[in-house]
């Protein structure tokens, strides 16, 4: 089924100049870039993407690296996207992700991962909307 997904390339990633390495991982995948964006999240907005994480231990240290640096969000459209962004993503922790997966290669440790991608249709409707609230219809 062809699906759109969200992944944001976090500041590590974006400082590094992984951008074109990761994108071109993604595509390599078969999916299609529908969207891409730069910037900065501000900590508000950084907040408000993270605020069903309000109260958890890594909240404050999530919102404090999100905000620190430049960061890409993009769309993904393609068959089973959700499904398939997130095996080439490799699992959180990058010590855990499979070789050749972008957190594997790009990874520091479990916030510091290079990447964040939706985990099921249903959130990244939500987190596409937050991106690109009316470049996209869902």
């Amino acid at each position: 089924m062809t699906e759109r997904t969200l992944f944001i390339l976090k500041p590590n990633a974006t400082a590094a100049g992984k951008i074109g390495a990761i994108v071109a991982m993604l595509e390599a995948a078969g999916l299609r870039v529908a969207a891409l964006r730069m910037q900065r999240l501000t900590r508000e907005r950084a907040e408000a993407f993270y605020a069903e994480h309000k109260g958890k231990p890594f909240y404050e240290p999530l919102v404090d690296f999100m905000s620190s640096g430049d960061i890409v969000a993009g769309v993904l459209e393609g068959e089973d996207a959700v499904a398939r962004s997130r095996a080439v993503m490799g699992v959180t922790d990058p010590k855990e992700a499979g070789e050749g997966t972008i957190r594997a290669l790009y990874g520091e440790n479990v916030r510091r991962n290079a990447i964040h991608g939706s985990d099921s249709p249903a959130t990244a409707r939500r987190e596409i909307a937050f991106f690109f609230p009316d470049s996209l219809p869902t």
